[in-house]
């Protein structure tokens, strides 16, 4: 590699890294930070090799294939394990970070409108966030549009997303305009499929293998109005009542997996 190990936390290469832990830093750059093996692997994988790499000595002796995978234009340095802990946002990383080229949501406008689609409206939570994406692409969603929320490419989300994050086409809208785009899909023949605790009818007994759209809201607040009221099925997720609500992640489990079921085992 030519260079001498990077020791310092203050090198300019960590302070570019610590910039993508915000979201006015990855705007500025272009550029996502993933954090361990595993995020860069899948990011190999869907073809989106680091532009940059730090890695510790033994996590590069550890991994010599990931290294010989890398293009010749990649910057891959060597690093302290300090220097990394210094770069990521965890607290103990595996011994590597790096960079990938990205155009954020928003900036690009998506393919024609899916046959599935997934819309989530406030979701706060980071965790959830990654768990829904990882869920959506397990699920075959075919685009995910976000509202406002948790920053879909932040470090905790691309993490909890399992790089689920990087596969998914995400389109992020104001509030205005996720309502339209809803109000669309709906007069284009799309049902829109909606949660509510009073719904009489169980999420089984629709039939998900139309063309649907999956609206999804805020964790304490659930669905916003102007979204609730596009809804033209609502259905409930019958469960124990010692529990008042389910956590979104985990409602949005049956909801995504249920079109996967009928569409394998159709109804007799």
């Amino acid at each position: 590699m030519g260079f001498e190990p990077i020791s310092s936390r203050r090198n300019p290469l960590v302070k570019g890294l610590r910039e993508l832990h915000h979201p006015a830093g990855r705007q500025e750059q272009q550029r996502l930070l993933l954090e361990g093996t595993h995020l860069l692997r899948e990011a190999l994988r869907l073809g989106h090799p680091p532009d940059l790499l730090l890695a510790t000595a033994p996590w590069m002796a550890r991994h010599t294939e990931m290294l010989s995978a890398l293009p010749p234009a990649t910057l891959c340095r060597e690093a302290s394990a300090e220097v990394i802990e210094a770069a990521a946002t965890t607290r103990h990383p595996d011994g590597v970070v790096g960079t990938i080229p990205w155009a954020l949501p928003g900036q690009l406008l998506p393919p024609s409108p899916p046959g599935f689609g997934l819309l989530l409206d406030n979701v706060q939570d980071p965790g959830n966030l990654g768990t829904l994406l990882r869920t959506a692409l397990a699920a075959g969603v075919q685009q995910v549009w976000l509202g406002e929320g948790a920053d879909p490419h932040s470090p905790k989300v691309l993490r909890a997303s399992a790089g689920a994050a990087l596969e998914l086409p995400l389109l992020r809208l104001s509030s205005e305009a996720l309502v339209n785009r809803v109000d669309q899909a709906r007069q284009g023949g799309w049902q829109i499929v909606a949660t509510a605790a009073t719904a009489p009818r169980p999420y089984w007994q629709i039939d998900w293998c139309q063309p649907t759209l999956l609206l999804l809201g805020n964790e304490g607040a659930g669905l916003a109005a102007p979204l609730l009221a596009l809804a033209d099925q609502r259905v409930s997720i019958p469960h124990s009542q010692a529990v008042e609500s389910l956590n979104v992640a985990v409602a949005a489990a049956p909801l995504l997996l249920e079109r996967w079921r009928q569409e394998r085992m159709p109804a007799n």
